[in-house]
């Protein structure tokens, strides 16, 4: 299914979810009609490589590589190289994060042209368009903005310590999206809203993927100022998280867990709202679709994203 005409839709990513949902709509839009705007939160650099998580989950879904069964990294992958390296670092001080051997050329060649002075959104077009991706895909910035967890048992940690560490099992106090008012939206990026006819912000965490790119520089007024539909799916099923550390979040922030809960917290800047038909309705000024969201395989992800663009083809999301 494809909206007619020249009707354009700016999509915010981050992570494994919102990685499902680009792929669906990347097979109903062609690229000129399907930005894709990613969170650089997680970003870091790990034994002197500049590694992108949230980046690479989208650009390897998109391109066909992507593990199916974690939802990231590459399908196929091997860690020889990690093995080694532990025989350097039996504790393991270093290899707590999972580099794969191909995952690892990915990491490389960022870091070489980051060297070099190029900006990330050239690196990142340059990398997906080299495996084979059509559609833009855009980091949110060019500034490094990491994600801070303030934890109940290590104090402030880095969002990738936190996550894939310690396995986001600390308890979260609060979360600091550092420099990000100081960071600038890429020209790319104000351009990509500016020309959308519609702002979909996928069914990612909304503390650890969203609001890190809303927190950056005048990206929420930027949003705010255009007069289209601005829709988010809920990443919260039946009380629990598709994946991912949404739930336990939401009850540490002393949030219930709850779709409604969701989309509150994005407030006016939404328009409209997507939640699955598991979900108890709840009362609201938002123009809503009901549907089953689940995103189990490729199929559902086109059937989703089909069901999103209809309704908006309808004047949904308004």
């Amino acid at each position: 299914m494809a909206l007619s005409g020249d009707y354009r839709v700016t999509l915010f990513v981050g992570g494994v979810g919102g990685a499902r949902l680009a792929y669906g709509l990347a097979q109903c839009l062609p690229p000129e009609r399907l930005t894709i705007v990613v969170n650089v939160g997680d970003d870091f650099w790990h034994l002197g490589l500049k590694i992108c998580p949230d980046s690479d989950t989208v650009m390897y879904t998109l391109a066909g590589l992507v593990d199916p069964v974690n939802g990231w990294g590459l399908a196929g992958e091997s860690t020889q190289m990690l093995d080694s390296l532990r025989r350097f670092d039996p504790d393991g001080g270093e290899t707590w994060f999972r580099l794969g051997d191909k995952d690892l050329a990915t990491h490389l060649e960022r870091t070489r042209l980051t060297s070099m002075g190029v900006r990330l959104t050239e690196i990142t077009e340059s990398l997906s368009r080299a495996l084979g991706v059509r559609h833009p895909l855009l980091p949110v910035t060019d500034d490094e903005v990491p994600t801070l967890v303030d934890t109940e048992e290590y104090g402030e940690l880095a969002f990738q310590t936190y996550f894939v560490r310690y396995r986001w099992q600390p308890n979260v106090r609060a979360l600091t999206y550092d420099d990000a008012n100081h960071a600038s939206v890429t020209p790319e990026v104000a351009a990509a809203i500016e020309r959308a006819d519609a702002i979909i912000f996928a069914p990612s965490n909304p503390w650890l993927s969203v609001d890190p790119m809303l927190a950056v520089g005048d990206l929420r007024e930027r949003l705010m100022r255009r007069n289209v539909p601005r829709i988010a799916m809920t990443p919260i099923l039946g009380g629990a998280a598709v994946k991912g550390p949404a739930a336990k979040l939401m009850g540490e922030l002393g949030l219930p867990v709850t779709a409604q809960a969701v989309a509150e917290h994005y407030g006016d800047l939404l328009t409209g709202f997507v939640d699955d038909t598991v979900n108890p309705e709840f009362s609201t000024d938002l123009n809503v679709l009901r549907t089953d969201t689940l995103m189990k395989d490729d199929a559902a992800r086109v059937r989703v994203a089909g069901d999103v663009l209809a309704w908006l083809e309808g004047g949904g999301g308004a």
